[in-house]
Formats: structure tokens, sequence, C-alpha cells
């Protein structure tokens, strides 16, 4: 009776096996024939694949894969001929296709009852990966079509097999990874980054920093990365890199001083700042910025002389006049203050002559600032302070009702 029964089991496993590879027949026939059946040749093929029989033979993968494969080559010929075509029907195949690949592959390197390994799919799967990586059709413009549909997390998957083909052993090392790779890499870490993906998207910046492609906005991005990762000793240590690579960008510098400034180390910004002017004397930006931070420190004089400077290698640095006229201002506004303590009334007006004098020093510098920069509000409401304080001079209420009407037409 136990043998009819586990010759019955037998029967069944060899009918179940053979109908299966049957199916793996089947699903390859309705793939290639000249108007596939696709849909046909997936429900044929998944029989195939569920079978603990099939399912362990390379060939059953490596049809799977055909069948992406070959409607994927259907629809880049419409592509060629610019007709339309359904581009995510076509990305999922290429992904679906390549999946099956790289299990056929594992299971092809097997070695046989003998121990002998006998390639029979290794070499032509190869080729149809290659062709996913070559033909930028392929991996790169489906991952750009989902960039672009801000579905970043299928942007990556399929930028990251792109990114995968040349590392995988079957290749042996034959691909180089030249610029369109490491555009790839780069656009990967912008999904990364568009997704929430912080992790990936650090590790991809990481890796690019040193690779020669968007190098200043690789280390941009793993700033602006870390800093949302709240680590302090990767940020600061990133933009001293940075700062290395590209001395005259003087985004590094800024953030870099405003990293100490709102650490409260102004003096070490300062010090840092001095030693970037003696690399590069001639950066008027750095002059700019020490200005700024000598002012902060309380030192007017030493603001002044490098406003000045700022001025001298940039004449047209806007930003430079309003800051030499608000030390005068903010000058002005300390001895004003001064003054209102005097009861004496003769010389709290000698002292508030000598106010509005400082006040007159800073008027030029805002107005040269306002041509400079004709939609900056702030500088021109500085002026319209300045003009109403002084109006009781004819040539300052003109200006005042002149500039008043310029806020208020920029304010519509």
């Amino acid at each position: 009776m136990k043998k009819i029964i586990l010759s019955l089991i037998l029967a069944i496993s060899f009918t179940s096996a053979f109908a299966q590879k049957a199916n793996v027949s089947k699903a390859k026939n309705k793939a290639l024939m000249e108007t596939p059946d696709f849909a046909g040749a997936r429900e044929a093929i998944g029989l195939a694949l569920k079978d603990t029989v099939t399912n362990k033979l390379a060939e059953t993968w490596y049809v799977a894969g055909l069948i992406g494969n070959r409607e994927n080559e259907l629809l880049y010929q419409k592509a060629l001929l610019n007709q339309a075509f359904d581009a995510e029907v076509k990305g999922k195949a290429i992904l679906e296709s390549y999946n099956y690949f790289i299990e056929a592959v594992k299971l092809d390197q097997l070695p046989d009852a003998k121990g002998k390994v006998k390639l029979k799919y290794t070499k032509d799967i190869k080729a149809k990966i290659m062709d996913y990586y070559k033909i930028q059709q392929n991996l790169i413009v489906y991952g750009a079509h989902l960039f672009e549909k801000k579905n970043y997390d299928g942007a990556i998957q399929a930028f990251e097999v792109y990114l995968g083909i040349p590392k995988l052993p079957l290749m042996n090392n034959e691909i180089v990874m030249d610029s369109t790779y490491r555009m790839i890499q780069y656009y990967t870490a912008i999904a990364a980054i568009n997704g929430g993906k912080h992790d990936k998207a650090i590790a991809l910046c990481e890796d690019l920093k040193d690779k020669n492609y968007e190098t200043k906005t690789v280390y941009q991005l793993l700033y602006e990365e870390y800093v949302k990762q709240k680590d302090t000793v990767k940020y600061v240590s990133t933009l001293k890199e940075g700062l290395q690579k590209f001395p005259s960008d003087a985004w590094f510098l800024q953030n870099l001083i405003n990293h100490y400034i709102f650490s409260g180390k102004t003096k070490d910004a300062l010090t840092y700042l001095t030693t970037a002017i003696d690399r590069e004397p001639n950066m008027a930006q750095y002059r700019y910025v020490k200005g700024n931070l000598d002012e902060s420190l309380g030192n007017a004089d030493d603001a002044i002389a490098s406003f000045d400077k700022a001025i001298e290698l940039d004449p047209t640095m806007a930003d430079a006049y309003a800051g030499k006229g608000r030390l005068y201002y903010n000058k002005a506004v300390k001895m004003s203050d001064e003054a209102n303590k005097i009861k004496d009334n003769k010389l709290y007006n000698a002292e508030m002559k000598k106010v509005d004098a400082v006040f007159k020093q800073s008027i030029p510098l805002f107005q040269k600032a306002a041509e400079m920069k004709p939609k900056d509000l702030e500088i021109k409401r500085t002026l319209k302070i300045l003009y109403y304080r002084l109006k009781k001079e004819p040539e300052y209420e003109a200006k005042y009702d002149a500039i008043s009407k310029e806020i208020d037409e920029s304010s519509k």
C-alpha cells in the first residue's frame, strides 16, 4: 500500500513538473511570437515560478526575464519612431526583466551533478542587461520620467539598478563609470534628498564629492544634509573641505562664518576670515563679511576700513555701501541718545547739529546702495527715515516725499 501511495506521489510530482516545464515553453512562445501575448506569457511563467521544481531552474527565470525584455524592445522601437508609448509599462518591464535575469544568472552558475558549471544563459543575459545600461532610453529615461513625476522612490529604484550594473560580477569590471554614470549618481542623490532619504543622499554625495562631477554643488548638498541630521562635526568639516577646493567661492566661507557666529564664536569667525583674506586679498566679498564681523565686535573703525576696501575692490557692491552707511547711522543714533541726556538747551542744540552731520554722512552711502539695488525696500526705508529726520531742510523734504511715493508704489 505504501509503495502504491509513493508511486502515486511520484507520478503526480512528475506530471506537475512536466506541466510547469510546458508552461515555461508556453510563456516563451507567447512572448516571442510576432504579436506577443504578454499577459498570457506572464500567467504561464507565474505558475512555473511557483512550482518547487521549475523555480529552481535557470531556464524558468531566464524566460521570465525574456517577457519583460521583449516588451521593452517593442516599446523601444516605438520610441525610436516617435510613436506614442507607455513609459510606465516600458520601465516596469525593464525592472521586472532585470530582476528575473539576475536570479537566472545565479542558477545558471550552479554546478551540475558532476560538479561542472555549464553556462547556458549568462552570456545572453549579460548582453541584454548591458543594453539596459548603455541605451539611455531604457533605465536612464525611465528614472528621469519618474523623477519628473515626483515619484522619487521609483526614480531611485530605477537609477540604482543602473548604478549597480557595472558592479555586477558578470560584467567583469568591463564598464567604465564615466560622466554619465556620475550624472545618474548625482540625480539619485537629488531624488533621495527630495524623497527625504537623508542617509542615502549622504552616502551618494560622499562618494561623489571626489569624482569631479558638480563638485561644488555636491559639497553644498552634503552640507545641507548634515545640517538636517544636526551633525555639526560633519557639516563643519564639509564646509572646510569645500572652502579648500573652492577658495574663491563665498558660499562656503559665509556658511562657515555663520556657524561660528551662531555658535557665539565671532572671534573665531574673524580669525578664520583673516586667513581667507590673506589667501585671497582681492576678494571683495571677504572684506564685506569682515566689515560685518568688525562691526559686531564693536570695532567701528576696522569695519569702515573693511567696507572701504570691499568698495575699492568691487565698486558695484551695494551691500558694502549700505554696511558703511549703517555704521554712520548707528553712530548718529548713539550720539542722539547721549544728547538727549543734556539738560542745557544750548549745548543740546549744538550736539544735535553734530548728530545730524553724522546722519548726513550715511545718506550718500545709502543712496548709492539704493541705485544699485533699486528693489531693496529696506535700504529705501532707511533713507526715508533719514530724510524724515532732516526734512526741516527743503532739500530733504522733497526727497522724503519722493521716496515715500516709491515705497508705496513698490508695496502695491
